[in-house]
């Protein structure tokens, strides 16, 4: 058995995570969540599992891992693995109503948010909330299924012309639209449950905000700064991620341009970090991830 194992899905994120492995020595297994896998079998694949799975898988598979993920987590875990970002975690990933419910019960601030699981519910969703307005899917990934409406006939003439977002779980957000102060957000990065490090992303309206090199629009890159949340912001960040039971990953929150209100509104465990790091952030987090990494492996022997 080795150390450590990483289940993973996307062919490129992760290559900057392995460099940092082998330069350290780290004896791991690559695995895809692909083929099958018996329940009975008691023996998983390492002491520790790092779970890298996207909730933007569905993008590039209609057969995608999300569920199979969460099972063969838990699975692992039972036959005695460490599982980093467990199943619990890739289940709150995989609901940003779960997400929202959870930031909520924190006493934190979200968007103005209804949740359904029918077309026939969005028009009443819709009249107890303001115009504009997105629909969300529950389970997205790099900015899929967002759409603003801005009255409630074109919001009407959507649910007539069935073209709504949907999501593979076939539950969907009914959200304040959020005018964003300055066009930008904050995603704070968490590991260990305790701050790592923050960007400010600034998004122009879009809603694909993910930092990683293979989110980027080839030739449009996303504008993104290191920055320093105030300190109440990183207090934030902490408390939901621990909260969440988050080994590593982001929470984004944005300022309300209309009150001023800081509203966190993802938690996001596939922190594949931001491109080019030793340029934006003047040091590489990988090697940090990996210190933690080491620790975790070390507690499991």
């Amino acid at each position: 058995m080795t150390d450590l194992a990483l289940l993973y899905e996307h062919p490129a994120w992760f290559t900057p995570l392995f460099a940092a492995l082998d330069r350290r020595g780290v004896d791991y297994a690559a695995l895809r969540p692909d083929g099958h896998y018996d329940p009975a079998d008691r023996q998983p694949p390492a002491k520790v599992v790092f779970n890298r799975i996207a909730m933007s898988s569905f993008l590039r598979s209609d057969e995608h891992p999300i569920f199979h993920g969460i099972a063969l987590l838990d699975h692992w875990r039972r036959a005695g693995a460490r599982i980093v970002n467990g199943p619990e975690v890739l289940a709150i990933d995989s609901s940003k109503a779960r997400q929202l419910s959870l930031i909520a019960g924190l006493g934190l601030a979200i968007p103005a948010t209804r949740v359904v699981h029918r077309a026939a519910d969005v028009e009443a969703a819709a009249a107890t909330l303001a115009f504009p307005l997105v629909v969300k899917a529950n389970i997205g990934g790099s900015g899929a299924g967002i759409v603003r409406y801005d009255s409630m006939d074109e919001l009407r003439a959507a649910v007539a012309d069935k073209t709504l977002p949907t999501s593979v779980d076939g539950v969907l957000l009914v959200q304040d639209y959020v005018p964003a102060r300055n066009g930008t957000v904050t995603r704070i990065e968490t590991l260990d449950r305790a701050y790592l490090y923050a960007l400010d992303i600034a998004g122009g309206g879009t809603f694909d905000l993910c930092p990683a090199d293979a989110c980027q629009v080839p030739g449009a890159p996303i504008p993104m700064v290191s920055a320093e949340p105030a300190p109440e912001l990183r207090a934030a960040a902490e408390v939901i991620a621990a909260a969440a039971g988050l080994d590593v990953g982001g929470v984004e929150v944005m300022i309300d341009d209309r009150d001023g209100v800081p509203r966190f509104y993802d938690i996001n465990a596939l922190s594949n970090f931001v491109a080019k790091p030793l340029d934006v952030l003047g040091w590489e987090p990988h090697d940090r991830l990996v210190d933690y990494l080491l620790t975790v492996i070390e507690d499991a022997r």
